[in-house]
């Protein structure tokens, strides 16, 4: 039953069919003995490095699942300091802020609401996943028996952290400077009645007002705040188009300068510009990352294969060093790290900041994003517009028997003499500069689909790519 609720990166399954309080309590287990063998291994064996921090999301089951979690890790002897309802970038604050072991926030992010789970950072936030401890947690928590065990010892205790934490966020805003623009920034914000509802109001204040001066004003509009009934205007998924149409119709009424839609945990945002235009993330990725490059001159920018060629452009335009990466949140956060890299973004929303502790935020993201455009005289569209000047085709997906015949083949069977192919994750052709297109096509980490982006420098290109590319790989499917 563990194996199918243990996935690559994270713990995640529909409760109680599928994750179950019994499971929580293993996970717990599973947890805390890891946490010891690695403070033994390191050396660390302190009590900070025997202690972990927890933390949930708004989920029905939340409460249940937390309790059973807490009570594994303490029978194991680690100590748990237990921060209640946040985001889960404020489990990541926490590991550093108190110098900690690592955290565990019960959450499922943007699954609907009757699913749960469980995502793992070690010391310093650095991810868990499947080749860094969570198969030895699996082990563990397979392992775990109630009548062998122990009563609890490691100790519990309730802390509030959300005043230094938004003290962190909000330096994000002022970072690049003091504003230049005298009227207020209206902002509208979706929080898809998850946690960006409990976030925004501890970090930004009830009625968008900061403190400390951070910007001359802030003017809020909020939507979907309330976490507490269970119910839900739209899935907690800024990814799907359909539900960012709330925060595109409040952007169009209120004559906003920018809005916001947070996901389930609000690790992730989408942003949606004066135009009403949802804003492509690795768009953003460029242009935040062009602002901190004057910042952090000849710094490195993470960014994940998929985006657009307009990143490496103006990422090396900027005078910066450009450095590809793998999908997903663990492969971003080691190249992060290991090229000391400034900022990363990636395609899903999840964006990267060094001083974040290599870790992603929506709430910074947010701030980032509301700082460059209070030093800044344009409009967001006006910022984005010379950035989107490729025609891309989102993520198309197929489903393929053999899916990896199918990666094998497409190098044969469409990359010219002078293309660059590379195996990074996928199959990456690249023949944009004398045919003015690139592909990746890599397997989904977590369906049996086939992914497919492409980008080139017009739509009639693009188009007789995207006809040519997709019947070697299958049949396509709407996702």
């Amino acid at each position: 039953m563990l194996g199918r609720v243990f996935k690559a990166y994270d713990i995640r399954g529909t409760y109680p069919d599928l994750l179950t309080d019994r499971m929580a309590w293993q996970v717990g287990v599973g947890t805390g003995r890891f946490v010891l063998e690695v403070a033994k291994a390191t050396g660390e064996n302190t009590p900070m490095m025997r202690t972990v921090v927890v933390g949930r999301d708004m989920r029905e089951s939340g409460p249940v699942l937390t309790e059973q979690l807490i009570d594994g890790l303490t029978r194991t002897g680690v100590s748990v300091i237990d921060l209640g309802l946040v985001d889960t970038p404020m489990i990541y604050f926490a590991i550093n802020h108190l110098g900690c072991a690592g955290g565990v926030m019960v959450t499922a992010s943007h699954n609907p609401p009757n699913w749960n789970g469980f995502k793992i950072a070690g010391p310093k936030a650095r991810p868990i996943g499947e080749a860094t401890g969570l198969a030895d947690i699996r082990k563990h928590a397979a392992m775990a028996d109630i009548r062998t065990i122990d009563e609890p010892s490691g100790r519990v205790e309730q802390r509030d952290l959300w005043k230094p934490y938004a003290k962190h966020v909000r330096h994000f805003i002022r970072e690049g400077g003091v504003p230049t623009r005298t009227k207020p920034l209206k902002v509208v914000i979706d929080a898809s009645n998850a946690m960006a509802g409990t976030m925004i109001p501890k970090v930004f204040g009830d009625k968008g007002e900061l403190a400390e001066n951070y910007l001359p004003g802030l003017e809020l509009i909020t939507l979907n705040m309330d976490n507490t009934s269970g119910e839900y205007a739209h899935p907690p998924n800024p990814l799907v188009k359909s539900n960012m149409r709330m925060t595109q119709e409040a952007v169009i009424e209120h004559n906003a300068d920018v809005g916001f839609c947070y996901d389930g945990d609000a690790d992730r945002c989408m942003v949606v510009d004066d135009e009403a235009q949802i804003v492509g993330c690795d768009h953003l990725t460029a242009l935040l990352a062009t602002d901190a490059l004057t910042r952090h001159p000849g710094a490195a920018i993470a960014y994940d294969l998929r985006s657009s060629k307009a990143v490496e452009e103006d990422v090396r335009k900027a005078g910066g060093t450009p450095v590809r990466g793998r999908v997903g949140h663990v492969f971003m956060k080691a190249a992060m790290a290991e090229h000391n890299a400034v900022f990363g973004g990636e395609l899903s929303g999840h964006f990267y900041f060094q001083d974040n502790y290599n870790a992603d935020s929506g709430a910074i993201a947010m701030s980032t994003v509301l700082g460059l455009l209070a030093r800044n005289k344009k409009k967001l569209s006006q910022l984005i517009k010379p950035i989107a000047r490729y025609t891309q085709s989102g993520e198309l997906n197929f489903t393929n028997e053999e899916p990896q015949e199918a990666i094998d083949k497409l190098e044969d069977e469409i990359a010219s003499d002078d293309a660059i192919v590379d195996n990074l994750d996928g199959i990456t052709i690249d023949c944009f500069r004398k045919e003015g297109w690139w592909i990746n096509v890599r397997m989904s980490n977590t369906e049996p689909l086939l992914r497919l982006n492409a980008e080139a420098k017009d739509r009639q290109t693009l188009n007789r790519l995207v006809d040519r590319v997709g019947p070697m790989l299958g049949k396509r499917v709407e996702h």
